[in-house]
């Protein structure tokens, strides 16, 4: 342990009654943090000891992991502080208007600090029980001190179930004596390490959109609180010196003068501490305060000063790990460098509590006047699809914020199209969903619906733009003008039962990917579904293509499947329409082969070495969680033993694989011909590219070749900068759609994805282009030059029919990270409806 600040903070009582109850985590655990990993549940015990020996300090569970790993805070302050822990927290949430009322007039900081949201980053969690004994000690002058007009809540770890798994594989497999030495096995994690949650989600970029059991608890339970600061506990490659605050640009053109001033000032009291001890450190590089859905964004978009750390170490770490320049990193110091800047951290909020409150409260008061916030309300239109409406609503309400409906109609504004991406009229009408600035959280409003997202440096760290209207796909518009709203919603008249004795059908429109899951329900049923290829109406009423039809004629051995059917629609809150006839008024009749056959798909999913684990992880999740579909995943590592004769759908993840050679594609293409469906996404489709069994191309012959150019000398402090001409960190681009496609149906004829490669296929000539770029340039976020020069005209989403089977082609994930919803239904067809 090292002295000086450190020292001062942990230095042990030894003689008082205090000290004989409450014991160091050393004393607990019976070794010394850094002589090894500690499982999740002692790390949960230690805390549960200090606060059972502890009057101020408090342990709460918050939820529980998908592999029942229970999520807790500790929240700890002086004692007259916990007596009215409650009225402090109320006060504070009077401050930001989320409670009515005035706020008393007083100064408590609340500081809250998460650790080891990648659970392979582990000393943050070692680190927490260190942290946790400094401040609860009585004896601790300075920690007693700030406390008295600070209240700070720990969370020992945010993903428990990541941290396990890579501390079991570190205890398992880790030399008796560590051995630093990076060609050792315990530097290496087999897939797909520790960093991620169980359907291995990365949770520090899942803040906003709270896709994952874990974070939907922890941000229910950070809006009940609303803290001033925030910390984000992380740890980087081995040789990288420490990093913390002030963040890299690009800043959020939102972040106020204060939150960077305040980064200023904690960077600089870490700083006095590691210079004091000769630690490396380094500031403003690489971790900027862009996207919003981080550990450090999220904070600061409400409101907090929200701040990441990096430590050295990370998976490579080990208990102790050779450097560069001779060294060796102990996960002792790794302890000991968390410890510092999380208690550092403190003593700052504690010596400017007035003046963080107080800009806190201001941060609140002044959003609708902020400069920096250009459009007052979004008005997202009734017309949209009801349940892509309800899909963001249910975001909003997860991240507090607050909605109305429009009362009025007919008023004309101007504002920003989405959909049209340009300025012009806006015609609002009663009933519109209307999200205006004018609330607490109407930062965070502005930067999740901005429509172009404005960059002071290219140089970021994550996606470029995420704005909710493309994530959902829905026409919606942003005013610069505050507009009014009801927080009742316009009632609407509820569909007739239209129930019939013995139905020829029953009919549902296929729009959403509310209607995937209800398509998916059917098929477990083992009932028999059919897809209407074409339009068509029947007793006046109409279907667009794509509707759901189940019929007397495919399921009369199939007992009380009308009722089931019903069941369903009622539990997925379909519209069923039961149909006495199957002669259509227009279009094709119910008999006719227009009305393909969806035979329920034994799917298969393929993970392992090779595949992304963030990658996989979204379509483990797509049918555990969302769609409830059984799904086979089979690894990697013996996936050419498999018998794919038992499996209709094969989906291959992004990813860079090594299994794919030339037999092993001749037995796909086999299997393909035979009914398969063959799914890649993202880098899966280098497996395949140019090959002579598909018809994927990168490039065609007849590409113009480039005019030899006199080389140029660059520099090399612009080397990363060049890197980015070549990349696309995360666009938004529109897509022209051949809807009539199995592919695309329930879309209109152009949809938005998040594109974040920079891999060029042209346009097949022996397969469908259904997805097509429409321009090289995004409709918003950052594409370097020499990428979008090359990208006009090239394929986004593609089928290949080959014999019974087909190919189908994602060359960006249409379900990125699970918040974008507007490419679930088109991922479902891809699964079920494909090959009609």
């Amino acid at each position: 342990m090292k002295k000086s600040f450190l020292a001062g903070l942990l230095i042990l009582a030894t003689t008082s009654a205090f000290s004989q109850n409450l014991q160091s985590p050393a004393e607990f655990l019976g070794y010394e943090l850094g002589d090894r990993f500690t499982r999740h549940h002692r790390i949960v015990e230690y805390f549960n000891h200090v606060a059972s020996v502890q009057s101020n300090v408090v342990l709460q569970q918050y939820g529980e992991t998908n592999e029942h790993r229970p999520l807790v805070v500790a929240i700890l302050s002086s004692q007259k502080n916990m007596d009215r822990l409650e009225e402090i927290r109320l006060n504070n949430l009077k401050r930001t208007g989320i409670e009515e009322g005035s706020a008393a007039d007083e100064a408590i900081s609340i500081v809250w600090l998460s650790y080891n949201v990648h659970g392979n980053e582990a000393s943050s969690s070692e680190a927490t029980m260190e942290t946790l004994w400094a401040l609860a000690n009585s004896e601790n002058k300075s920690t007693q001190e700030w406390l008295e007009n600070t209240v700070v809540i720990m969370d020992p770890c945010i993903n428990p179930d990541g941290r396990d798994r890579y501390a079991n594989f570190y205890n398992q497999f880790g030399d008796k004596t560590p051995n630093p030495s990076l060609a050792a096995r315990e530097h290496y994690e087999p897939w797909p390490g520790g960093r991620f949650n169980h359907y291995m989600y990365d949770l520090n970029r899942d803040w906003a959109w709270q896709t994952q059991l874990e974070s939907r608890s922890r941000i229910k339970l950070y809006n009940h609180w609303m803290p001033h600061i925030h910390v984000d506990f992380h740890e980087q490659g081995a040789n990288s010196p420490y990093y913390f605050a002030p963040a890299a640009e690009p800043y959020h053109k939102a972040i106020t003068n204060w939150q960077r001033e305040l980064q200023d000032m904690i960077g600089k009291n870490h700083a006095k501490y590691f210079d004091d001890e000769g630690w490396a450190y380094f500031t403003k590089e690489r971790f900027d305060l862009l996207y919003p859905s981080y550990g450090d964004t999220y904070p600061t978009y409400n409101g907090a000063i929200g701040m990441t750390y990096e430590q050295a170490g990370g998976g490579a770490g080990g208990l102790a790990v050779d450097l560069d320049n001779g060294d060796t990193l102990k996960l002792s110091d790794r302890v000991a460098h968390h410890t510092t800047t999380g208690l550092s951290t403190v003593e700052v909020a504690s010596q400017n509590s007035q003046k963080i409150v107080s800009e806190f409260q201001r941060f609140f008061e002044e959003v609708e006047s902020n400069k920096a916030i250009n459009y007052k309300s979004f008005v997202v239109s009734q017309t949209n699809n009801a349940d892509k409406l309800a899909s963001l609503t249910t975001l909003l309400e997860r991240n507090g914020i607050e909605y109305g409906y429009a009362t009025a109609g007919g008023r004309k504004l101007t504002g920003y199209n989405y959909q049209a991406n340009r300025q012009g009229n806006i015609n609002v009408t009663a009933g519109d969903l209307v999200v205006s600035v004018n609330q607490p959280r109407g930062t965070m409003v502005s930067i999740l619906f901005e429509p172009v997202t404005e960059l002071s440096d290219s140089m970021t760290y994550d996606i470029t733009a995420w704005s909710l209207p493309y994530a959902y796909g829905l026409e919606a518009y942003a005013s610069t003008t505050l507009l009014s709203s009801s927080s009742t919603k316009p009632a609407t008249q509820p569909a007739p039962s239209g129930k019939v004795d013995k139905p020829v059908a029953l009919i549902t429109q296929y729009e959403s990917f509310a209607d995937v899951k209800f398509l998916a329900a059917i098929l477990k049923e083992g009932i028999q579904v059919r897809s209407a290829t074409e339009a068509f109406t029947v007793e006046g009423k109409p279907f667009k293509r794509g509707s759901l039809l189940v019929m007397r004629s495919d399921n009369k051995h199939v007992d009380g499947y009308v009722q089931t059917v019903r069941n369903l629609a009622e539990k997925h809150g379909r519209n069923l329409y039961e149909s006495s006839t199957g002669f259509v008024d227009r279009g094709k009749d119910f008999g006719s082969s227009a009305m393909g056959l969806i035979k329920p798909p034994s799917v298969a999913l393929l993970a392992g070495e090779g595949a992304s684990p963030t990658g996989f992880g979204p379509y483990w999740y797509y049918f555990e969680q969302e769609i409830d579909y059984p799904v086979t995943v089979i690894d990697t590592d013996y996936f050419s033993r498999v018998d794919m004769a038992e499996f209709d759908v094969l989906i291959v993840p992004t990813g860079r694989y090594d299994i794919f050679n030339e037999e092993m594609l001749k037995d796909l293409s086999a299997w393909i011909r035979d009914g398969g469906r063959l799914i890649l996404v993202g880098g899966a489709l280098r497996s395949v590219v140019d090959s002579d069994m598909f018809a994927l191309k990168s490039k065609l012959e007849s590409d113009p070749k480039p005019e030899k150019e006199e080389p140029e000398q660059q520099k090399f402090e612009d080397r990363r900068r060049e890197y980015q001409s070549s990349n696309i960190p995360g666009a938004i681009y529109n897509v022209k759609l051949d809807n009539s496609h199995p592919l695309a149906f329930g879309y209109d004829s152009r949809i938005q994805i998040l594109k974040r490669s920079s891999s060029r296929y042209v346009l097949m000539n022996d397969g469908w282009n259904v997805g097509v770029l429409e321009s090289p340039e995004p409709v918003a976020g950052f594409a370097g030059y020499k990428t979008k020069e090359r990208l006009q005209n090239t394929l986004v989403f593609g089928v290949e029919n080959q014999g019974a089977g087909a190919v189908v082609y994602f060359v960006d994930d249409p379900i990125f990270r699970s918040f974008w919803e507007n490419g679930k239904q088109l991922l479902g067809n891809a699964i079920f409806v494909v090959g009609l």
